[in-house]
């Protein structure tokens, strides 16, 4: 299988600032989240690799074509071709219709004029602004403006898309709903997709495997479950009745109380040589019933801030 994404020691400067220090990388095809703070240089790699702008050095390819590339018999860009790249910022033109942006789009990626005109069509529907295409794209609502930014990525029928904050400025509906997309066109319609983004929870709902960006460096990479620490001495425990005598003998039976989820429930870390049957007993004897107990292993914000911290 033709790797997604190949990196061997991509570095860019401005001036005396290093953005990116010798990235080195191979992802498979498949959905990535690059998770990082702001300015971990996240939209810098973004735009090096739709050859916005060149490396100061290093090399990499994405699927078959190298960066930078070279030019098909049109004078487009071969790996422009490939990609297809969702903005952070509202990069909309004024005066357009939704339709004649995307349709500009499309020409902008190679496409004939007849042939974008068309597609610009087609995902305006699929994105439901079908009802929205006539109206002048500075009269859209921040819902309708990153849906037409994700039209225009789309447009050429791209297997690899870039997206930068998809969900930036959305209420808590619209974003769901773009997660919904994003995970459409990876799972059903077989796009890779490389999530840009500093909300875990936005990698969480949509991507396979993770890239944690720090400094301008690769920190961790790899599944979310090979990433977050397996915790076997970690839990949360659910109990129903009065949980205050459950509680106080756990501290005496040296169970750390390391934050409480609700009434009556804990995550704890638990000493040495501790069974699961001592919460049974315990509780028995405080008069109150074991609800749920489950392993806490590490989630992807403790791993997360684990690694920008270190």
């Amino acid at each position: 299988m033709t790797p997604l994404l190949e990196l061997e020691g991509l570095t860019r400067t401005f001036g005396s600032f290093t953005a990116l220090h010798g990235i080195t990388l191979s992802l498979p095809p498949g959905r990535v989240g690059l998770l990082g703070p702001n300015g971990a240089g996240k939209s810098t790699l973004l735009k090096i690799l739709m050859g916005l702008i060149p490396p100061t050095s290093g090399r990499g390819r994405v699927f078959d074509q190298e960066l930078g590339g070279d030019r098909d018999s049109a004078g487009n860009w071969r790996l422009r071709r490939l990609i297809g790249f969702m903005p952070e910022a509202d990069a909309l033109v004024p005066g357009l219709t939704g339709v004649e942006y995307v349709t500009l789009a499309g020409e902008l990626y190679g496409m004939p004029r007849r042939e974008a005109q068309r597609r610009a069509h087609e995902v305006l529907s699929f994105l439901e602004l079908e009802e929205a295409r006539y109206r002048r794209v500075e009269e859209y609502s921040a819902g309708m403006k990153q849906r037409v930014k994700l039209a225009q990525a789309i447009v050429h029928d791209p297997p690899v898309l870039l997206l930068d904050e998809p969900t930036s400025g959305l209420d808590p509906a619209g974003r769901d709903a773009m997660l919904r997309l994003v995970q459409a066109l990876g799972a059903d319609h077989g796009k890779s997709v490389i999530l840009s983004t500093h909300l875990l929870a936005d990698v969480e709902a949509v991507c396979e495997r993770v890239v944690i960006v720090a400094g301008g460096r690769v920190r961790r990479v790899g599944t979310v479950a090979e990433l977050c620490g397996r915790r076997d001495d970690h839990y949360r425990v659910r109990v129903d009745g009065d949980p205050a005598g459950f509680r106080d003998d756990l501290l005496t039976e040296g169970v750390q109380l390391l934050g409480e989820v609700g009434p009556g429930e804990w995550r704890v870390s638990v000493p040495r040589g501790w069974t699961n049957l001592a919460f049974f007993k315990l509780a028995e004897v405080n008069g109150v019933t074991v609800r749920s107990l489950t392993r806490d292993d590490e989630t992807l914000e403790e791993l997360f801030l684990r690694t920008v911290s270190s």
